[in-house]
Formats: C-alpha cells, structure tokens, sequence
C-alpha cells in the first residue's frame, strides 16, 4: 500500500513521499545555498525547519542540525545521518503523521519551510573533488565497437571481467540548466590522407551520454580496498548523467591513452539526490554474462538483485522547433556492472575515495534503435541522420537543449530525479 502525504502531491511526481531525494537550494530571499528535500511540487529547506525546532523529536539528528545550512551535501553524508534524516522526514509529511503540530498543523511553519519548485535555485548537490567515469552499458560498448572495428571485435578482451573507467574532470561537473560551450580542439577531417594533419576547429561531432552516476558517502582510507559485501554502505545516492562527448575530437586524441579533452567541457548531473533506501523496491537483474566473462571474487556480489529498474529517456529540443521530441527509451538494468562492483574495482588497489566523490555508469542502451543513450549509435556516426519537427539532426547542434529524465515505479509510488538538462551554447570565436 502506498504511503500517503498530507501535502498535496500530484499522482506521477518524481518527488513522491516515497522518494524524498536531497538536494541544495537558494531563492531570491535567501540566496545562500542550503539542503533541502524535494516534495512533490516543493523544496522542504531543511534548515528553515531546523531554525524552527523541526528535529526537536529526534535526539539522534539534534546535534547534526548546522549540516542543513552549509551549501553542499558533503556534511550529512559524512555523518552518515542521510537515513535517519529521510524516514523522519518521512513521518513528518506522512498522512499519519505522529507529530502533526510540526508542520501539518503549522500553516506558518509551511510557509518558511516550503517554496515550490519553479521559485528555488538548485546548486550542485556535492563539493566534487573527484569524477570517475567508467564504461559499464554493454550494450553501448558493443554499438560502438561494432562501428569502429567490427562485430567480431567488437568488446576489447578485458570488458567482461573488469569495469573499465576513466578520469573525469570534476571541476567542469554541473548542475542541471547550466548552458554547454561548444568545445573547440584538434580534429583530424580526413583519416585516410597522408600525412595525418588535424585542424584546429569547433567541435563538429557534438554528443550526449545518458548515464546514471552516484556520489560516495563513506570513504576509505589509501591502501584499504572496499570489499564487494561493504560496497553499498559507501554509496550515498544518485543521480542523471549526461556526458557531453565531442566524437570528432575524441577520435583523434583517444589514442592511446583514452578520453581527454573530447570529455573534460562539461559533464550535467540533475540536481536531486535519490537515496539507494528509495530505490530499494526496484531492485532487479542486472545483464547475465557468458561463461567467459565469469568474474573473479573480488568483484562477485552477494546479492543477484544488483540492478535497479529505473527507466531511462532522452528528450532532444532542436533550435528554432516549437517542440521536442524523445529520442530514446533506455533502463538502468543494462548495465553490466553494478555501482558497487565499480567502487570496488576502484579502490582494489588502495585507492582512496572521498566523501562527495562522483562514479559515472557509462551510457546506457538498451537492444532496440530506439533505446540507445548517444547520438553516435542513433546515427550510426553521422550517417543516419534523424529529423525532428522537420529539423535535420545527426550530431547537436547551437542551440539544442537536451533533457534527461528517469523514474521508478508509477502513481503515489514514483521515484525520480528531476530534470537533467543543458543548452548547446556556440563555441569561442578565434
């Protein structure tokens, strides 16, 4: 049976009582970043209520209250109190609830806690001091390999017994509604000439990536690994990704180190924080393996449920179009790889992670053409183009604003994460 709020909360909201995601927010009254809870069509700022006594029936979270006034998530996830936090916000807005004199029946109080959605500024959740970026939609890396070198080889050997990774740059990570410069750098125009000559130019192969990416709670010290069975008390929660990717740039520079400056312009995440307790009852199978991608036990999970049904789209507005149009249905559950296991092979070797550190999955893509999660594979690299409302597209354009969205669930019960949006802006003029 669903839980049941006493504030109004629109059937199909992302932001049901079931969810409750935390994130940080200003408004033109109090422009200083603060936490906050989303709420059907509200932000519930957490250090209003604080200010107001709210927490005044839980001793447990009392003496935690200056985290709900510092501009990041960093500090409730450091105390590890996101749970407690949550399930007594929970029974707070609950229907029945045990503390109606809190907030149910406080209309003053409802209106210093509570500003709707459309008036409140949303910051990047974390401080981010350092983004990892791994590979772990099979059915991506198959797409993309099949374009580049075949169907035969189209996997590398290693990509069934490892999640493959890169270093991201988190400085240049951003909140939702962020605009995106078109990036500029080498191109190489014509891979068969003789010599091989790039020129300098703006990015002509403008991507996206529709990925999920969570963000570190409990870190672990350099030198001590994070076993598989403990992986999941490191996560704090997660949130939409979009990779931007700029494919001519990248085809150039990828070798023989990877991905650089084709991925370091601006990665978008969504504002909102959706916690794993809130994911729990869409747990799922994750993509079963052959025999010859069995894994070694370091990376074997305890659990087989090591997926999430969260479902997946990709809304592409083009420039000068009245409307957009979704371009791809995708699921989490085609992932090869689970989180955990990520921030396990991540730290395998000692490495240390922190608190508000971010893990990206890697574009996710389902078996189907409309379920893939980048224009390099809709398009077949350009080849294919698409139109939209009678606009021509094959790669992004200046202009072209593109949305991710995912939920769990339906009705009351819904789990989401808001809006994971950015505008193409044109590249640096010479």
């Amino acid at each position: 049976m669903a839980l049941k709020s006493w504030l109004r909360v629109p059937s199909g909201s992302p932001f049901s009582i079931a969810n409750l995601p935390f994130g940080v927010i200003s408004t033109k009254e109090q422009p200083t970043g603060r936490v906050a809870i989303a709420i059907g069509d509200f932000a519930l700022d957490l250090f209003a209520f604080t200010a107001a006594g709210g927490f005044s029936k839980s001793k447990e979270l009392q003496p935690y209250s200056s985290v709900f006034a510092q501009p990041a998530l960093n500090g409730l996830a450091a105390f590890n109190i996101q749970y407690q936090t949550r399930q007594y916000i929970q029974s707070v807005l609950a229907e029945d609830t045990p503390h109606p004199e809190l907030l149910k029946d406080n209309e003053e109080l409802q209106k210093l806690v509570f500003t709707h959605l459309s008036q409140v500024q949303c910051h990047l959740p974390f401080h981010i001091g350092d983004y990892t970026d791994f590979y772990a939609g099979l059915n991506h890396a198959f797409n993309v390999g099949v374009l580049f070198r075949g169907a035969s080889n189209a996997l590398q050997p290693n990509y069934t017994h490892l999640p493959v990774g890169y270093h991201g740059r988190a400085s240049t990570v951003v909140v939702s509604g962020t605009p995106i410069r078109r990036p500029r750098g080498q191109i190489l125009t014509d891979p068969t000439a003789e010599p091989k000559l790039p020129i300098f130019s703006p990015c002509k192969k403008l991507d996206i990536e529709l990925e999920l990416a969570c963000f570190v709670s409990k870190p672990n010290e350099m030198g001590s690994p994070i076993d598989i069975k403990d992986a999941e008390e490191h996560v704090f929660g997660y949130v939409l990704m979009n990779d931007w990717s700029a494919r001519d740039i990248q085809a150039w520079e990828y070798v023989p180190l990877g991905p650089f400056n084709s991925k370091n312009f601006g990665t978008t995440i969504s504002p909102w924080v959706v916690l794993p307790e809130a994911l729990e009852p869409f747990r799922t199978s994750g993509l079963q393996r052959s025999d010859s991608g069995q894994l070694l036990p370091y990376l074997t999970e305890p659990r087989k449920d090591n997926a999430y049904d969260i479902k997946l789209e990709v809304e592409l507005r083009p420039s000068g179009t009245d409307k957009g149009k979704v371009i791809s249905r995708s699921n989490s559950k085609y992932l090869l790889y689970s989180f955990p296991q990520m921030l396990t092979h991540h730290t395998v070797t000692g490495c240390a992670m922190n608190t508000g550190d971010l893990l990206g999955s890697g574009t996710i893509s389902g078996t189907e053409a409309d379920s893939v999660g980048s224009l390099l594979e809709m398009t077949k690299n350009g080849k294919e183009p698409f139109t939209i409302d009678g606009v021509q597209r094959a790669f992004l354009e200046d202009g072209d604003e593109v949305i991710l969205r995912g939920t769990a669930g339906q009705g009351e019960d819904c789990v989401g994460f808001g809006d994971c949006a950015g505008v193409i802006l044109p590249a640096l003029e010479n």
